[in-house]
């Protein structure tokens, strides 16, 4: 299995300077390759302290040119946000500066806060992506970018530097809507997945996903990407205390950052699955959300990451899973002693294992466990 690592600059409560944030993430950035990590990612938002990378590809060039091998993924690229003739032209210096490292992730947005900030309308945002996208990843294989869409109309113009290699295989797309995996198996892109929601629910997208991309493009669909918050600690009572703190203090952020408990999702086209999400909170409570978050991810001693980490790929057949080991404002020493723990008792025993089966990348596996609380995330 590949085993990457997220760093994603958040800031919640501006408990330190923003410049602070960015010295101390940085450092754990630079550990990823020293510690044997194969890739690292950022992720994009704007405008809030809940994370803090407007540019995500800035932040990969600079790991590239402070890294010889280490792969560089972008988690994501928000195309509605963009001109996708500029994303072309950066992802291919991005890649051809770095000697083919780039992982390109994408996604459409979810933050209202961000839409308004750069004056667009959220309704939007699906064709939006979908024009994008169907310009962006042609061009990334041809060298040219032309398109005449309803919202994008873009004459020849070719991509310098070019591209030198195929981006098939590594481009992947976000996914929360059920609506939006069919949307990317037609693009022929992969899925990224962070656990949020029912197993269930992910078991019959991918379903749906797996099913359209072989019959659009005459193959199976690649495996996943998994992402997931990671808390790894010697002691299970202490880790699990952590986790809930940590963890559950992240989804928080994401609770401020997308007001959840509002009802403004549930009215935006596009967005009507996201609106489910007041209704759960009003139902269960917040605290039972969050409780449902940290139980979807990676927490626990050594062993119990790994089973957890090996839990999702039964699940789902990822053969990739990346790991963000500091976000709520954990301090330094506390993220630095997670990742080099697990770096050393988890990733080893995840890089011996073989690619994933069959049975696991064409059939998803269903969770009669799971309580249908229906997070959704970033």
């Amino acid at each position: 299995m590949h085993v990457g690592m997220a760093t994603i600059f958040q800031n919640p409560g501006r408990a330190q300077s923003d410049f602070e944030v960015y010295q101390r993430e940085l450092r754990l950035a630079d550990l990823a390759e020293p510690l044997g990590f194969e890739s690292i990612w950022g992720v994009e938002h704007h405008f809030t302290d809940y994370t803090m990378c407007p540019d995500v590809l800035q932040f990969l060039t600079y790991m590239a040119g402070r890294t010889r091998q280490v792969q560089l993924g972008s988690m994501v690229v928000v195309l509605p946000w963009h001109d996708p003739m500029r994303v072309a032209e950066e992802v291919s210096m991005l890649d051809n500066m770095s000697g083919g490292r780039v992982i390109l992730g994408l996604g459409r947005g979810a933050g209202k806060v961000e839409f308004d900030g750069f004056r667009l309308s959220m309704e939007e945002s699906r064709p939006r992506f979908v024009e994008s996208a169907e310009m962006l990843l042609p061009a990334l294989e041809t060298g040219y970018c032309e398109y005449d869409g309803r919202f994008l109309r873009q004459p020849r113009a070719a991509i310098r530097p070019a591209p030198f290699k195929t981006f098939r295989g590594r481009t992947y797309a976000a996914t929360v809507s059920p609506e939006s995996a069919p949307i990317i198996a037609r693009l022929g892109a992969g899925l990224l997945i962070i656990p949020q929601k029912p197993w269930h629910e992910v078991s019959r997208e991918l379903d749906d996903y797996r099913a359209v991309y072989r019959a659009v493009n005459g193959t199976e669909a690649p495996p996943p990407v998994a992402a997931g918050w990671t808390f790894c600690d010697t002691d299970p009572d202490r880790a699990r205390e952590e986790a809930r703190r940590w963890i559950g203090g992240y989804f928080r952020t994401v609770l401020d950052h997308y007001h959840f408990e509002a009802d403004h999702l549930a009215k935006t086209k596009g967005y009507e699955y996201y609106g489910k999400m007041a209704d759960k909170i009003q139902t269960y409570g917040t605290d039972t959300v969050i409780d449902f978050f940290v139980n979807l991810q990676v927490w626990g001693t050594p062993e119990q990451c790994y089973e957890r980490i090996l839990d999702v790929r039964r699940r789902i057949g990822n053969e990739h899973y990346v790991g963000v080991f500091s976000y709520a404002g954990m301090p330094w020493d506390e993220a630095e002693r997670n990742v080099r723990l697990f770096a050393r008792e988890v990733m080893p025993a995840l890089q011996r294992l073989g690619p994933a089966p069959d049975s696991l990348r064409h059939a998803a596996a269903s969770d009669q466990r799971a309580v249908d609380v229906g997070l959704l995330g970033s």
